[in-house]
């Protein structure tokens, strides 16, 4: 998918909502509906897909800014996780946030950390500080673009989000 995304520019003015289940935080609706719009005779596939990835970012950088309401702002996300592999989304993720955005080496940190914990126990490790000493070879996407000017048109701001809400109400 990174590679046709990567194959133009920007989203085109596609516009795409995840809402298959509806939205959660920070929107909470459940009766929200997918959304697909901005569609246009020179639209591409590669527009779809980057629309789609573009909408991941646009999520994280709407729960993080409800996170953000209530405690300190962001020095930097740390990710992990497939979507994270995507050099794509993680650097416009970097531009939306305005922040860096660091990916491990091993992006499965889940496996990674029951496997680590299973050696602590067993003493196969000494301790946490041997661990952090194995830790090598993040990947530092840096912002690109002054914070929210990432946003590709139409896929930014609020309007998109809630357009799909109480749908099927």
């Amino acid at each position: 998918m990174e590679a046709l995304a990567a194959s133009v520019p920007d989203a085109g003015g596609a516009v795409f909502v995840p809402a298959f289940v509806g939205l959660g935080a920070p929107h909470w609706d459940a009766h929200a509906a997918g959304l697909l719009i901005g569609l246009r005779r020179d639209t591409r596939p590669g527009h779809i897909a980057r629309a789609a990835l573009e909408s991941i970012a646009f999520q994280v950088a709407d729960v993080l800014q409800a996170v953000e309401s209530e405690t300190t702002p962001l020095a930097a996300l740390r990710v992990d996780g497939g979507a994270a592999v995507n050099d794509l989304l993680m650097q416009f993720q970097a531009d939306v946030l305005g922040v860096p955005v660091v990916r491990p080496q091993v992006t499965e940190t889940t496996a990674l950390g029951a496997a680590y914990l299973a050696g602590l126990a067993t003493g196969f490790w000494a301790g946490p500080d041997e661990l952090r000493a194995k830790r090598e070879g993040d990947v530092r996407f840096e912002p690109k673009m002054i914070a929210a000017s990432g946003q590709s048109g139409a896929g930014s701001g609020a309007a998109p989000w809630s357009a799909p809400k109480n749908w099927t109400e």
